[in-house]
């Protein structure tokens, strides 16, 4: 069952000073990459007073997620604000990408949810022992020192849990496409696959959406005045 060239699930792997690389999710990755980045240089090329077109597009995107930080870590919301956006833009393209005939998702990979969730579990750290120094870590010993197994166990799952559900969703709406191009052509069918793509479009808005929200909150705690 094939989908962008290759097997749903299976990837072409190279390997290289010992290390195994997905190609096919590479090659899609810097695809995105350069998607974003044209659509960036496309939507400041020419900035007017009334928005249009990608201008008016990139401005909507900033404007809702913008106001989601601002309103989740405060003050200190610029910090991570263009953090934040840049991610919601690229996991949307991402997703939206493997909808295109020829083409996957790079968020249909596992390691790629997988690594962005890292990133994000990394840069709260970072910032919390920025902006707290070493007591940024005394949330580990909280409310209780005997809390401390609990609350190692709770870190290691955020990043698991915020990835598997990004690749779970992408993953099983693209296996979904393929199965319903699969059936045997009747009278219902163009309908359908028409109604499952247009599902498949608000999927990957909203678990884009997800993962930027729920990154923000995992970043509030460790800007927040009082830190917990």
């Amino acid at each position: 069952m094939g989908h962008g060239g290759h097997e749903i699930g299976s990837h072409k792997v190279a390997h290289f000073f010992g290390f195994a690389f997905n190609m096919d999710t590479l090659y899609m990755t810097w695809m995105v990459m350069a998607i974003v980045i044209v659509l960036a240089i496309l939507a400041v090329r020419r900035l007017e007073t009334v928005p249009r077109g990608m201008q008016n597009a990139f401005e909507m995107a900033i404007e809702a997620i913008g106001g989601q930080v601002d309103a989740t870590i405060g003050p200190n919301s610029r910090k991570v604000a263009p953090l934040l956006i840049t991610l919601f833009v690229f996991l949307l393209t991402s997703n939206w990408l493997g909808l295109v005939p020829g083409f996957t998702s790079p968020t249909n990979d596992l390691n790629t949810t997988l690594g962005l969730a890292l990133m994000i579990i990394g840069f709260v750290h970072v910032l919390g022992v920025g902006h707290h120094g070493l007591s940024h870590f005394k949330h580990f010993i909280q409310p209780h020192p005997l809390f401390l197994p609990i609350n190692i166990i709770e870190e290691i799952a955020r990043p698991i849990t915020l990835s598997f559900r990004l690749f779970g969703n992408i993953m099983a709406g693209e296996i979904l496409i393929i199965l319903i191009a699969a059936l045997p052509l009747y009278y219902g069918e163009p309908l359908v696959g028409v109604l499952w793509l247009g599902f498949s479009v608000i999927v990957g808005l909203i678990q884009a959406f997800i993962f930027t929200m729920l990154s923000t909150s995992y970043l509030s705690n460790s800007l927040k005045e009082e830190h917990h």
